[in-house]
């Protein structure tokens, strides 16, 4: 991006939005509650994110009265696309199912599957000149979204998770809530051609959890290569594309738009695909998309394969680094 930020990436429509969105949200808390969602944007808490069922910073649904809570989520909805923000009720949602089911096994950690734990935070002053972010963090949802310069936005990392992937029981059996990270990816698979599914096979076994898991930076080398777009034809190539934008669209249509052109203009044809475990639906998979500048990421082992785990990163973008980079190389030339 060089040293001054692309006007071609703007999205000032969203950041409006969502600048707009996190005033009414702080605006409606009482101060504790304030003190306690706002943070400083220069904090290495904004860093922090976490897809297990552990406590965050910030405010957690759970302690907000009915007002401020759709405030929280009316930020969501100004943040993601339609679909994203659906599917991150749909997997709060299924805590209390989850909870159903490990009471059924046995399991004594009813009390922490709950559908408002999760935590929104903000970070910095949203709106203004000043770079800011904000995030909502819990159980299989990580959203972290910065904001440069009023209308340059960054939405990496993306995570979204669901445990059961599919409901085996009970009034919502067969219900799958991320159906499609999976669909897809099998879709791709299932139009590769032997000696193209040698490539993009690369383990009998999938991993147990995402490779990058929840850390800061993810690392390119950390993942599998596995078979070239350059190398796929046709269909092929038509259902890796879709694979990417499906998670490249859980944002903004806006941003998608804008973060579509950027892996195009990075060059498709060195996206990879890797798969790992067996083909057989009901057994634990894996795969990863790599481009140039972004990762996807899936897996699905845990509870006998009925728990997924979905990414998309970036290797530059993540928490708009290169934003930041530009605006500070702008901000501080003579």
């Amino acid at each position: 991006m060089g040293e001054r930020l692309d006007a071609a990436v703007r999205v000032p429509g969203v950041a409006r939005r969502m600048a707009e969105a996190a005033r009414r949200w702080l605006d409606s808390l009482e101060s504790p509650q304030r003190a306690q969602a706002s943070m400083r944007f220069d904090s290495d808490e904004r860093y922090v994110w976490d897809y297990r069922p552990v406590p965050h910073q910030g405010v957690a649904l759970k302690d907000m009265i009915a007002a401020q809570r759709e405030a929280a989520m009316a930020l969501l909805d100004a943040s993601l696309s339609l679909r994203g923000a659906v599917r991150v009720r749909a997997i709060m949602a299924l805590e209390p199912i989850l909870a159903e089911i490990e009471r059924a096994a046995g399991a004594d950690n009813v009390l922490r599957r709950d559908p408002t734990l999760y935590w929104f935070a903000v970070f910095g002053e949203p709106g203004g000149a000043d770079p800011w972010a904000w995030r909502v963090g819990g159980h299989h949802v990580a959203v972290h979204i910065t904001v440069v310069d009023r209308d340059f936005v960054s939405m990496t990392p993306l995570f979204f998770g669901a445990n059961p992937a599919t409901v085996p029981h009970g009034p919502h059996a067969g219900l799958r809530t991320l159906a499609a990270e999976e669909d897809l990816a099998r879709e791709l698979l299932a139009r590769l051609e032997a000696d193209q599914k040698a490539i993009a096979v690369v383990a009998a076994v999938a991993p147990a959890d995402i490779l990058t898991q929840n850390y800061r930076s993810a690392d390119p080398d950390a993942v599998p290569v596995g078979l070239a777009f350059a190398k796929l034809h046709g269909e092929q190539r038509e259902a890796l594309v879709r694979l990417v934008r499906h998670y490249v669209e859980r944002a903004a249509p806006e941003v998608a738009a804008v973060e579509w052109r950027k892996i195009e203009a990075a060059g498709l044809e060195a996206i990879t695909f890797a798969w790992a475990g067996p083909e057989a639906r009901g057994q634990g998979h894996y795969y990863a998309v790599r481009g140039p500048r972004f990762l996807i990421e899936y897996d699905n082992t845990q509870n006998d394969a009925n728990h997924i785990h979905s990414v998309w990163r970036d290797f530059t973008h993540d928490w708009g680094e290169d934003l930041l980079a530009a605006h500070y190389a702008a901000s501080h030339k003579p």
